[in-house]
C-alpha cells in the first residue's frame, strides 16, 4: 500500500507539510554543518553531520509523499527534472564566471564541479526515461512551458492548472513560467 497523500485533506496534512520543510531545511543545515567541520579539521564530526543529512534528506521525502507533495505518477514530473538539470549545467558555469570574476576562485571551482554534477543527472534521467518512458521524450504538437527560474519544463495545458500552482523543483508560481513552443503534430 501507497502512502502517497494519506495525510492530504486531513488535519495532518499541516504538520507533514511542516515536518517536510523542517527536515528538508535540516538537510542544508547539516550538509553545512559537516563542510564547515571538515575546513576546520573535523573529519570525524563532518562524517557524522552528512549521516544526519542524509537521514533528514530521507524524513523530508517521507513526508512530502506522506502529503501528496509530488504526483503518483512521477514520469511527467520527471520529463521536466530532465530538462532543468540539463540546462543547469551552462547556468551553473556562467554564476561560476560571475563568482571567478569576484574573486572567489574556490567557490568558483566548486560550482563548476557542481555544474558538471547537475549535467550528469540531466543525462541520467534521460537515460531513465528513454530506457522506462521513451513517449514522454516527445513534445510533438503539445504546449511546453519553462519555469524562468530553474528551467523545469511543463509539457501540456499550464492553464488547466490550479491558480497555486507552483514549480515542483525551485516553488516559483506558474505565473513566471514562459511558453517554450508549440510543434505541429507530426
Amino acid at each position: 500500500m501507497s502512502l502517497h497523500g494519506a495525510t492530504k485533506g486531513t488535519n495532518l496534512e499541516k504538520i507533514a507539510e511542516t515536518l517536510a520543510l523542517g527536515e528538508a531545511h535540516g538537510v542544508m543545515m547539516y550538509y553545512s554543518l559537516a563542510r564547515l567541520a571538515k575546513e576546520q579539521g573535523y573529519e570525524d564530526v563532518a562524517a557524522d553531520f552528512l549521516e544526519a543529512a542524509n537521514q533528514e534528506a530521507v524524513h523530508a521525502g517521507f513526508y512530502a509523499t506522506l502529503n501528496g507533495k509530488y504526483p503518483q505518477n512521477f514520469w511527467g514530473m520527471v520529463r521536466g527534472l530532465q530538462a532543468a538539470e540539463a540546462s543547469g549545467e551552462t547556468k551553473l558555469l556562467g554564476l561560476a564566471e560571475k563568482f571567478r570574476a569576484a574573486g572567489l576562485e574556490e567557490a568558483a571551482a566548486e560550482i563548476a564541479v557542481f555544474a558538471r554534477q547537475e549535467g550528469h543527472h540531466g543525462e541520467l534521467l534521460q537515460k531513465i526515461l528513454e530506457t522506462h518512458k521513451p513517449d514522454l521524450l516527445r513534445s510533438e504538437g503539445q504546449k511546453v512551458y519553462v519555469c524562468a527560474c530553474c528551467g523545469y519544463e511543463y509539457v501540456g495545458n499550464l492553464d488547466d492548472e490550479a491558480e497555486d500552482y507552483v514549480c515542483p523543483l525551485c516553488g516559483q508560481p506558474k505565473r513566471v513560467f514562459r511558453l517554450k513552443e508549440t510543434q505541429a503534430a507530426q
